[in-house]
């Protein structure tokens, strides 16, 4: 008897170090996943109610229980919980009152990061009207239309946007779309500041009744976002899906005494929803910065004793390029949570900055489904395992990158990879795991759903994304199909691009598409162009006009001159070649051409300008 007891005790302690070497992930799997349940099992129980309970109501319970302290930190301004709550109920009252806004309406917002973002994104929730955000860089055309697909009846902004606003006003008076500055005064006829009012309205709490029918599947939020058909597209956030989002920084280990960083534009779901979203659900502090600033960084993380910072690959580049300072490890943060940061970056940040916890995760605004890295797997964006699958089934299947469509089988259906290859990710849309789609136009949130994947009749999101998982069940992102390629932290739309190029005097066809650079996240623009007969390219000329009608971002920094741009038998152009040919002059006779933004010019690609980009000295 004492053998065998003595024989079960040594069992007890052989398990879980057996267990630890056969399955290594397999406590923090469990952890996570259950985690992962219990929130989301509580998310809806306060959805469920009627009215719901949403991410407002979450911000209210905080502004309750501690309304003194910071929520927002911006520059030198400090805003409380309380501040920005009596804040926000004095722009709801008056958006209410003297805009006449009413519970369903839509209004755009166009603003940089400022703390107006938060009160009058909460002061809009208070009223049940919807928040459409903007891309601050968007002008003219992609403007206009990003107002006439979410619906917006009311454009709030301020004079930093006055060149652009005074260009499409005549537009918008027409389409009967108001303007209004959040400022004192108004430099534009046809304009009327609101600040005045808001700064006179009583900061009494709203009353629930004025957003007495808002549910679960209400819109929130629309966040735009690029895709092959060229135009902005307007997610669909409802407040179901807005709250799932907001508990990204909680599932990643932050609490109520963490203080994060946000460095990243608010029209981004990352930094609005994960970032400022996040701060409200778990009742922590935000530091807003106006923009990214690489030499302020780390000073301002002392400066605020930031514990998390929020990322996007790019920042992440940005930081480690540079110069090594003494005092790069001093500093507090213990977690960095964002997305789309290469290997080689992941392993010099940690290297250079100390043992920060690096939470790297992937979702598309519009997806029904996302992955995290909670193991710190370096390049990993989140591990497959079985609660992930039975929450939103997911499949990996394969692809024909030539022919922008999945592979089927003889039976019709879609062909899952092996581990270890990259496939398509595809997300069965079921009640729990829904897809919202765009709004706008049906046709865009229907190219986004695959029929038929697994079996007949089903329904799959489409994410437009090759992923691979290994064999430890790890999750990596490979690339973006279609015609959207990423550069900078923004998805860049390609058929936008070309529509925009197709307007210069001498190009006659124009064919844009993304080419992979050294040292660089994502990939940078550039545009095969065919000239019209007769005419010559003249550098100068495109560059001003890509200057004035695209985003910085957007704008291609290689041209290719081409005699004739090949086409598929559909008509589609050919892009997969010119992408591996990329922009190397040793290699392509064609005549290349480079940004310089120094002469404001594009030149003439040399050897030697080849070599400074490949040696990053060549800043793109």
């Amino acid at each position: 008897m004492l053998t065998l007891c003595t024989a079960l005790a040594g069992l007890l302690l052989v398990l879980p170090l057996l267990g630890n070497l056969l399955f290594p992930y397999w406590w923090q799997d469990l952890v996570i996943s259950l985690s992962i349940v219990h929130k989301g099992y509580r998310r809806l129980r306060r959805l469920e109610r009627h009215p719901p309970l949403s991410l407002l109501d979450t911000f209210l319970e905080k502004v309750r229980s501690h309304p003194e302290k910071a929520l927002l930190l911006f520059g030198e301004q400090v805003y409380t919980y309380r501040d920005i709550d009596r804040r926000s109920s004095q722009a709801a009252r008056v958006l209410r009152d003297s805009v006449g806004l009413r519970e369903g309406d839509s209004v755009a917002v166009f603003l940089l990061n400022v703390p107006a973002y938060l009160w009058v994104w909460m002061g809009l929730a208070k009223i049940g009207c919807a928040m459409a955000c903007l891309n601050s860089n968007i002008r003219a055309k992609s403007l206009l239309h990003a107002l006439g697909a979410c619906g917006a009846t009311v454009l709030l902004t301020t004079p930093d946007f006055k060149a652009a606003i005074e260009d499409v006003l005549p537009s918008l008076q027409e389409k009967g779309i108001r303007v209004f500055y959040l400022s004192a005064e108004s430099p534009t006829s046809g304009v009327e500041p609101l600040q005045g009012q808001i700064d006179a309205a009583s900061e009494e709490p709203i009353p629930v009744a004025f957003r007495a029918n808002i549910t679960s599947k209400s819109t929130a939020l629309y966040i735009f976002t690029s895709g092959t058909t060229g135009l902005p597209k307007a997610a669909i956030i409802t407040h179901r899906r807005m709250c799932s989002m907001a508990t990204m920084l909680c599932v990643s280990g932050v609490s109520a005494e963490d203080v994060i960083y946000t460095p990243l534009p608010l029209y981004h779901s990352s930094a609005l929803l994960l970032g400022v979203g996040g701060c409200l659900e778990v009742g922590a502090t935000c530091v807003l910065r106006p923009k990214f600033s690489v030499s302020q960084f780390w000073d301002d993380c002392r400066r605020y004793h930031v514990s998390v910072i929020q990322y996007v690959g790019e920042v992440m580049r940005y930081l480690c390029n540079v110069p090594k300072r003494e005092n790069e490890r001093d500093h507090t943060v213990r977690l960095a949570v964002g997305n789309g940061m290469r290997v080689e970056v992941w392993k010099e940040f940690l290297q250079r900055f100390g043992p920060i916890r690096i939470c790297e995760f992937y979702g598309a605004t519009e997806g029904n489904t996302g992955f995290v890295n909670y193991t710190g797997k370096i390049g990993a964006v989140g591990r497959a395992n079985f609660i992930q699958k039975m929450l939103a089934p997911f499949e990996l299947i394969r692809y024909n990158v030539e022919r922008d469509e999945p592979v089927r089988d003889e039976r019709g259906y879609c062909i899952r990879v092996p581990p270890g290859e990259a496939g398509l990710l595809v997300v069965k849309i079921t009640k729990s795991a829904p897809f919202n789609g765009y709004a706008g136009d049906r046709q865009k949130s229907e190219k986004k759903v695959l029929r038929d994947v697994v079996k007949k009749g089903d329904l799959y999101f489409n994410s437009g994304d090759l992923l691979m998982v290994d064999h430890e069940g790890f999750i990596y992102f490979q690339d973006r199909v279609g015609d959207t390629f990423r550069w900078k932290g923004e998805n860049v739309a390609t058929t936008e691009v070309e529509t925009t190029l197709a307007g210069v005097r001498f190009i006659q066809e124009v064919n844009v598409y993304g080419v992979p650079v050294p040292g660089h996240e994502g990939k940078a623009g550039m545009a095969a162009i065919r000239l019209k007969e007769g005419m010559v390219f003249d550098g100068e000329t495109l560059y001003a006009h890509a200057k004035d009608f695209l985003p910085n971002y957007a704008i291609p920094r290689f041209v290719r001159l081409q005699d004739a741009l090949e086409v598929t038998g559909t008509f589609k152009q050919c892009k997969g070649q010119l992408v591996k040919e990329g922009f190397n002059p040793a290699l392509i006779k064609d005549p290349l051409f480079f940004l310089d933004e120094s002469k404001t010019c594009f030149m003439p690609m040399s050897p030697q300008i080849y070599s400074s980009i490949l040696d990053m000295k060549l800043k793109l």
